[in-house]
């Protein structure tokens, strides 16, 4: 199948007393801009917003959901969700060997992973804003896997693999569209692009 993994640079974390410092929320966005030096209409004022807009809106049903603005806001929701007597594992996509750049070109799956066996579990993605910011949620009956694969030029990818149930998803939501699916009809998989995390307890049972 054609994939693209793209190649992207991000900012770092804040230290928390300083991320917690900053207002981050849509009501205080003015005020945000003002402080970081956005100008108000350039591309990144508008990303920002996109990116309160989404931390702001309702959650799906069966969703538990947190943006994390720092590395310790990240590892207390994790907690939170899996319990504070979790180990966590941090699972996420690599390529073999490095790609400076991002290539679309066709991927076969060598091989697939058992399902990680995890009752409870969150992933993490980043988002546009001017420091590190990420998306974390958990969501139920959902699935996740390690997968290899082996693209054209050569390059192997051993990525982590979520596959949802759509039974409680918005029914006009643009993947029913763009895969020609009926609402909540079937589990919908995707692959997780470099910097995206999903943290499992540990130790999982998958290896590939």
């Amino acid at each position: 199948m054609p994939l693209n993994f793209p190649v992207k640079e991000f900012p770092q974390f804040l230290p928390r007393e300083e991320a917690d410092y900053i207002p981050f929320s849509m009501a205080q966005l003015p005020n945000v801009l003002q402080l970081l030096s956005v100008p108000i209409d350039s591309p990144n004022a508008r990303a920002m917003e996109a990116t309160l807009h989404e931390c702001e809106v309702t959650p799906i049903p069966g969703e538990i959901k947190h943006c994390a603005t720092s590395l310790e806001s990240m590892l207390d929701f994790v907690r939170r969700v899996m319990g504070s007597w979790a180990n966590p594992n941090v699972l996420t996509t690599t390529v073999h060997p490095t790609m400076s750049t991002a290539l679309t070109q066709n991927y076969s799956v060598l091989r697939v992973s058992k399902e990680i066996y995890a009752p409870k579990w969150v992933a993490c993605h980043p988002l546009p804003y001017p420091y590190l910011t990420f998306f974390c949620h958990f969501t139920e009956n959902t699935k996740i896997f390690k997968v290899l694969l082996g693209g054209e030029n050569g390059h192997k990818v051993e990525s982590a693999a979520v596959c949802h149930n759509t039974s409680g998803w918005d029914p006009n939501h643009i993947i029913f569209r763009e895969l020609g699916l009926n609402y909540g009809s079937t589990s919908v998989c995707h692959f997780l692009a470099k910097y995206h995390l999903v943290w499992v307890p540990s130790p999982t049972t998958a290896s590939i």
